[in-house]
Formats: C-alpha cells, structure tokens, sequence
C-alpha cells in the first residue's frame, strides 16, 4: 500500500505535488478539514463538491462511540462519512495532548485504525506542550520514537504510517526527531504539538520549528502541519516546505459567530458588507447572515470556502513563482504574522538551496524584500564573475574607457554585467525610487563581488546622495559623484 510523495513545481521551499496514498492522489498543498462523525456542519459529500480531496478524522472518537465505532468496523469509514477521497485518522494524540491520558494504546489505535479502512494512520505521538521543560521534551520525544518503531516493526514497512515530528519548543530536538523519522523511512510526516503556537500567534516560533524540523527530514517527505487552519498563515508555512494542513477552524471559528478571510477574522455581527464571492456571501447581506437561524452551518460552509480557494491561491503562486509576494501581503495582516514572515527571511541562505533558479518576476516590496532567497543567490553567483584588474560599478549606468570592467548597479541585487541585463533577476525586477534598504543591500552585493576578487581594484560611481551608503557599507572604497 504504502504512501508516496512526487513534488512537480517548487518556490521557496514550498512545492506543488501528488500525494498517493494506496490507489487515491490528491494535489498538494492540499486542506484536510476535520470531520466529526457526532457533529458535521459541512458534510463530506458538499467538501468534495468544494474541490476538497481529503479530509482528516479522529480514529479514538470512532473507536469510543457507541453509533459509529461498529458500523466503521462494518462498512469501513469511506462508506460511513460517504467520501471516496483520502481520509487520515488522528490516533486520540489530540485527546491525549487535552485530556493527559487515552484508554488506547499505540498498538491498538494503528489496528482500529487499519481495520476501519483509514488511508493514512497515525501512532499514538506525545504531543509535548511548548510550556513543557526540556527534561519532559526528551522523556516524550522518546515514548514517541519508540512508538514511531514500533509501528513499522509490527505494520510493515509499507502499511501507510505517518511519523510525526515531535520535540516541543527545542530545535535540536525537533532535528533530532526529523533524522530519527528519516531513518525509519517515513514518507508520510506531520509537524506536531504546533497548535498552541499558532493559538498564541506565536509564529516566530513556529517558524523556528518547522525549520528545524525540515533540516532532519528528507525532501520526498509529505510533511503535514498538524492543526494549522486559517488561511492568513498558510502561505508562510507552505513557504516553509509544508505540504498539507487540518483543522477544524472553519467549524469551532463559525461556533463563535467568526467570519473568515485572508487577512483576519470578523465577528459577523460587526460587519456590514460580506467582501466575498462564494454562494453564501452572494446570497445573503450582513445581516441576513447574522440573523439567519443556521447561521452556524452558514459561516461555516463560507469559512471553508475561503479556506480551500487560499490553497489554490497558493498552489498557482507556486506555478508562477510568486510564493514570496503571496506570503508577504497575507503575513502584514497581524503583526505577528510579520515577525514570521521576517523569521523565515532570515533562513533566506538555507531557503535558497531548495528555490527555483528563475521566476516570473521580482517584485520589490519594502525593506522584508531585501532579505529574500533571489538576492541571496544572486549575490552568492558574484564570484562566478571573470573581472580585470581594475572595474567600475556605474550607478548612473555609464561606461568609461579607463575601467578593464564595467559593471552596472540595481538595487537590492548589486552590480550586474550588461549580458544579465535581461536575465532574471536583474531583469525581470520592479523596484520603486530607490530606498536606503535597498541600496546597502546592493552595497552587500558589491561587497561579496570585492571579496571574491581580492587581485581587482574596484571605483564606485554614485550620486553624492548615496556616497554616505557606499562608505558605510563598503568602507575605504574609491567613490567618484562625476555624472557621464
């Protein structure tokens, strides 16, 4: 049976791919919504309608309940939710993280969860808390390992297994955790104990361990963020190399009278015009909405709506290389969001080995951009570069005969010879007026070019408006304000 992973298009670390799982594919990045079998405010049969591909459910609810743990035994869970696509069981982990104990244990929620016909299954993980101290990390990272082994020793290696990704709030754990899952030859592996990070908009963080965790685990993984559910975020996590997301926020956000969007969330009652397109929205005004007795189910079928066209938003920013302009303007609607965003932008150099070579476009979009993989890779391609013993970089573009070399300047890549004049990224860039930020960002790229050639003499031409940049950046640097 096993489960397989084929990544097609890529842009930063993100990836668009086939997820096959026995004989049923799904496009990735895809949207698993959560599905209770006790209480369903969007069906199965209407989230396929909906474009949804599969959808998550929790095997220790099926397994403790008295209407559906039989008929899941009989039927198997695809004829019970009446849903032909891909479905993934949780293994009560979630319980357990809530509750502090389960009356299942590893070995017997796998068998529940083969015998009730589930595509993908997951052990029984210990979600360590991000409150929790490194001593109970270690002690839970290892219950969870040797749960992980035992899954494989007993299931065989190719029974469709998931091996989360555990460690609490410590890196080196969350490393430590990819590498074992690695050497257990998981395909299939969610990023778990994430969700009262992304509930305390703590998204610096969560960079910080999807990051870590993504150095451990090999690039043909499937990796799944566990509980990541509004559409604000999934741009910066499919940033990150992640390829499948569930949640149940489209349900419990609707619960609470909450509208969703790309950009935040809305208590309903607080709005006076619905800014979408989707059927409820079109049907119905503000206040119909509030005021209509199945405004739950509603809000909900709106919510995941939203939720699943931003997956496809993603997926063709992918296709058109333009993930980093996607993630930029989702991450400035919450502050937090931006401390992500700018976390991520400071593992631009690892970023860099897993980003296409070239895009569709650059687009310049502050002080965030200069931070960006393109810049990085452009700047580190400098040395490739064959200069005589004496090159100008003309800011003004002008050519002098005294000069071996010539190079041109744009900011925030840095000097370019006039043959990549027309290459990207140089030329398939739009940037404003120029800004100070950009500028010593290109002053970096002139930097890297002095540094790998040491034998060369190097003149900046500038007006007098930057020499104070090129000086502060570059230091004893011959500058010359003459204009050709």
């Amino acid at each position: 049976m096993g489960i397989a992973f084929e990544s097609l298009y890529s842009d930063i670390a993100g990836r668009t791919g086939r997820l096959t799982v026995g004989k049923r594919t799904i496009k990735t990045p895809a949207l698993l919504p959560v599905i209770n079998p006790h209480l369903q405010l969007v069906t199965p049969k209407e989230m396929r309608s909906m474009g949804v591909e599969a959808l998550i459910t929790n095997a220790y609810i099926f397994s403790q309940s008295r209407e559906y743990r039989q008929r899941a035994l009989d039927e198997g869970l695809h004829k019970v939710l009446d849903f032909n696509g891909v479905i993934m069981t949780d293994s009560g982990s979630f319980q357990l993280s809530v509750y502090g104990q389960v009356s299942v244990t590893n070995t017997e929620t796998l068998s529940f969860q083969r015998d009730i016909g589930s595509d993908i299954w997951v052990p029984l993980d210990i979600p360590t808390s991000p409150g929790a101290d490194r001593g109970t990390a270690e002690r839970e990272l290892a219950i969870t390992m040797h749960r992980l082994a035992e899954a494989k020793e007993i299931f065989g290696k190719d029974a469709p297994v998931a091996g989360p990704v555990q460690g609490g709030i410590f890196t080196d754990l969350r490393a430590q955790a990819a590498l074992g899952v690695t050497d257990l030859n998981f395909t299939f592996c969610p990023i778990g104990a994430v969700v009262p990070l992304m509930e305390s908009y703590r998204y610096r963080d969560l960079v910080s361990v999807v990051m870590a965790a993504k150095q451990g685990l090999t690039p043909s993984a499937c990796v799944h963020l566990f509980g990541a559910g509004h559409p604000s975020m999934f741009a910066l996590a499919t940033a990150m190399g992640c390829d499948l997301f569930d949640s149940a926020a489209y349900a419990l956000s609707a619960k609470e009278g909450r509208y969703l969007t790309t950009h935040g969330s809305f208590k309903i009652d607080e709005l006076a015009e619905l800014p979408c397109a989707c059927n409820v929205c079109r049907t119905h005004t503000a206040e119909e909405l509030n005021n209509d007795p199945g405004r739950e189910r509603l809000l909900a079928l709106h919510n995941l709506y939203v939720t699943v066209a931003e997956i496809s938003r993603i997926r063709q920013a992918i296709f058109d290389g333009t993930l980093w302009e996607l993630v930029d303007e989702r991450c400035r609607g919450h502050p937090q969001l931006l401390a992500g965003y700018r976390a991520l932008l400071g593992c631009a150099e690892s970023l860099e080995k897993s980003d296409r070579v070239s895009k569709r476009r650059f687009f310049y979009r502050g002080s965030e951009s200069c931070f960006r993989t393109e810049i990085v890779r452009y700047q580190q391609m400098l040395s490739r570069l064959q200069l005589g013993n004496s090159v100008l970089i003309a800011f003004d573009g002008g050519i002098r005969d005294e000069f071996d070399d010539t190079l041109f300047f744009k900011p925030p890549f840095g000097p370019y010879p006039k043959e990549l004049k027309e290459t990207f990224p140089v030329g398939q860039s739009e940037i404003p007026e120029w800004d100070d930020a950009m500028v010593s960002t290109g002053c970096r790229g002139i930097r890297c070019l002095m540094e790998s050639h040491p034998k060369s003499r190097f003149v900046v031409s500038c007006k007098p408006c930057w020499e104070a940049i090129v000086r502060r950046e570059l230091g004893a640097i011959e500058v010359r304000n003459d204009e050709i």
